[in-house]
C-alpha cells in the first residue's frame, strides 16, 4: 500500500450493527436496522461525508479571502434510485453562509473549487450521482 491508501475496519458488533475504525483511529457505529436506528446507515454516511469534505473547502477558501464568515451550515439531499444496487442519483448540496459583506463571487468560487477540485468525495461519488449545488448568504448587521 501507498502512503496515499487508507485502511478501515469495519466489525459486526451486534445485529445489523457494526463498529467503524477509520485509518486514524476514529471509531464512529453503523446501523442498518431502521426500527432500532441507534446510528446512521451507510448511505446516509456518504451525504455527511460529501458535507463536510465539501464545508472543509469552502469555509477554508472564504476565510483565505478574508472574508467575514460567522456561521456556515451545509445541507445534503439525496435521491436514490429504486432498482438495487440503490445507489445516489442525484444529490443537492445546499450551502447557507452568514456573515458581513460575503462576496457572492468569492463564495460561488469556492464552491466551484471544492465541487471540480478539491473535494474527493465528490469526485468519488461523481461518476453515478449528479451532484447539484446551491447557496443563500445571511447578511448579518455590524
Amino acid at each position: 500500500m501507498g502512503a496515499e491508501d487508507s485502511k478501515a475496519v469495519v466489525r459486526l458488533v451486534g445485529q445489523d450493527l457494526f463498529e467503524a475504525t477509520s485509518a486514524s483511529g476514529h471509531m464512529v457505529l453503523i446501523d442498518t436496522d431502521h426500527i432500532r436506528n441507534s446510528a446512521a446507515t451507510p448511505v446516509e454516511l456518504l451525504l455527511l461525508a460529501l458535507g463536510s469534505c465539501t464545508g472543509v473547502d469552502v469555509v477554508s477558501i472564504l476565510r483565505k479571502k478574508r472574508e467575514d464568515v460567522t456561521d456556515y451550515l451545509v445541507e445534503v439531499r439525496g435521491e436514490r434510485r429504486p432498482e438495487h444496487p440503490r445507489s445516489y442519483s442525484r444529490i443537492a448540496v445546499h450551502h447557507i453562509v452568514t456573515g458581513r459583506n460575503i462576496s457572492e463571487q468569492s463564495l460561488t468560487q469556492a464552491i466551484g473549487l471544492s465541487d471540480k477540485k478539491y473535494c474527493s468525495v465528490a469526485a468519488t461519488l461523481r461518476p453515478t450521482a449528479e451532484i447539484v449545488s446551491s447557496y443563500e448568504i445571511i447578511e448579518v448587521p455590524d
